[in-house]
């Protein structure tokens, strides 16, 4: 006896169709699963035998043999338990053939036959979409998530009980969503730059890096309010749109970080691991490799509070994927590519007891080790850094005041409006979005400078020693600033700006020491 009803893994944030075969023999009573099955997978045979029997169906006193094809890929998770169960039961003439091709299946199951939630959903209901078929049975958990695709009908089932009912009666009706109503919806921060209060130098440091998707790093003592500004940039970048929300949410699915009750990611993601995270939990990896903290902030602000007290080799994996804005994890048994566009957003303090240069609080450390501290970070990730920026103490007057500044929503529009300009720029330049993604020959073509422009910048990087990489960001920089100004010469004041956000950490950092 032999059946085959269809199922979806997940490899990456992309999906396949898996095929589960079923073949039962009137021999002494064994289960196999074949196809390299990962543990969870090996082990559902005493889930699917227990939620057979406790859902009122008689499970088969003979060998079952489950194939999982293409067998050359390995298979992982207990979102197979629903397929294997449905596959014996059709073998064993329980479940009409009629409706079982058209529907792909997707579930774990409990002891007693209830259906539990699974990751990966979203990237499943996509790759079903694209092969044609007519829907997809799951868990009621995951309808919400499995409807943000399109064209797909997709049917809540609480039990393995329902299942069976559906597949041999059809009698359930789809589960349907207003995906732009929930986009809508979820497009709100909860925090705002109302909430800040002076620093107004550094917000429009910011400004200036939301507008053209630079990196910066914020220095200064503890207190300042670094952490606090940070986790309020994602409120003034770009709105995402349909497809970034779709992208990011792929994402949180298969690393299983989708809130409960979420069924898109509609606002930017904040990233803010722990200094003590290890190369695997920034960058991705494991035996079967998942998305690491710079692919949960896809599309989003990645932040590294104390820069420093990172270890040296987690911060250097991060040179890869802010270049490239993907990271590559490969191992023995397969190379996987995740997405990795993010800002980064980095602050740290100027010395390890934080007081360095601050006019109110002496500082404590000695020369020596202030530069033993400045030394953890290499040259070559603070180049791919676009913009530094000193963060010093809030003074009370700034603190006690009344006063207000503008609200993220009021910076916003100055930012969509300036990158409203780089979309029309790079419309012939589709790997582009943003003046921070442009190469040499962007750069070239342009950022091109008056003899004023160039002069100064010949200047700053003959007196400053800057390198050919800083070069070129400064130059992009200035590319932000005028667009912010809406101008499409670069002058010389833009310039200037650039190189004084650029030059802050050499300025700081050896001419002070």
């Amino acid at each position: 006896m032999f059946s085959q009803v269809l199922s979806a893994a997940v490899l990456g944030i992309n999906a396949y169709i898996v095929k589960v075969e079923a073949h039962l023999e009137s021999q002494q009573p064994k289960f196999f699963t074949v196809g390299l099955p990962e543990g969870a997978v090996r082990e559902s045979n005493h889930r699917v035998l227990a939620a057979v029997k406790n859902s009122g169906f008689r499970f088969p006193s003979k060998k079952i043999t489950i194939n999982l094809a293409p067998a050359d890929i390995r298979k992982e998770g207990a979102a197979f338990d629903l397929p294997i169960a449905l596959g014996i039961l059709a073998a064993e003439g329980l479940i009409s053939p009629v409706r079982l091709n058209d529907y792909i299946l997707v579930g774990e199951l409990s002891l007693d036959g209830r259906l539990r939630p699974v990751r990966g959903i979203l990237p499943i209901a996509s790759e079903i979409v694209k092969e044609g078929k007519k829907g997809i049975l799951l868990p009621m958990e995951n309808a919400r998530e499995a409807a943000m695709a399109r064209d797909l009908e997709v049917y809540p089932m609480a039990s393995l009980k329902d299942a069976v009912k559906f597949l041999n009666s059809g009698s359930a009706s789809a589960f349907t969503v207003d995906i732009k109503q929930v986009f809508s919806n979820k497009r709100q921060y909860q925090l705002d730059f109302l909430d800040v209060k002076g620093q107004e130098h550094v917000k429009r440091a910011l400004e200036v890096a939301a507008a053209g998707g630079h990196n910066i790093i914020m220095i200064g003592p503890p207190g300042s309010g670094k952490t606090m500004l940070a986790k309020r940039l994602p409120s003034i970048l770009p709105d995402m749109t349909l497809q970034e929300a779709l992208e990011t949410t792929k994402i949180h699915s298969v690393a299983g970080l989708l809130p409960d009750n979420e069924a898109l990611i509609a606002t930017r993601p904040y990233r803010a691991p722990h200094h003590t995270v290890s190369d695997a939990g920034l960058i991705g990896g494991g035996t079967v490799p998942r998305p690491g903290e710079v692919s949960l902030a896809h599309h989003g602000v990645l932040f590294l509070d104390e820069l420093p007290e990172f270890k040296k080799n987690v911060l250097e994996v991060l040179r890869q994927p802010l270049e490239d804005g993907v990271v590559t994890i490969a191992r023995a048994i397969l190379s996987l590519t995740y997405p990795a566009e993010f800002m980064l957003a980095a602050a740290m303090n100027p010395c390890p007891c934080g007081y360095y240069s601050d006019p109110s609080k002496e500082c404590t450390c000695s020369p020596p080790q202030v530069q033993r501290y400045l030394s953890r970070i290499s040259g070559p990730l603070l180049d791919r850094i676009d913009i530094h920026i000193e963060v010093p103490a809030v003074k009370y007057r700034e603190l006690s005041s009344g006063n207000t500044g503008e609200s993220s929503e009021v910076i916003r529009q100055r930012i969509e409006a300036a990158r409203d300009v780089q979309r029309q720029r790079f419309k012939d330049h589709p790997h582009l979005f943003c003046n921070a993604r442009m190469d040499s020959k962007e750069i070239r073509r342009f950022c091109r400078l008056d003899d004023q422009g160039h002069e100064l910048l010949k200047m700053a990087i003959t007196k400053l020693g800057l390198s050919a990489r800083a070069y070129d960001r400064i130059l992009k920089v200035a590319r932000t600033i005028a667009d912010l100004e809406h101008h499409e010469e670069i002058k010389a004041e833009f310039v200037s700006e650039a190189i004084q956000y650029r030059s802050l950490d050499r300025l700081h950092f050896s001419s002070n020491i």
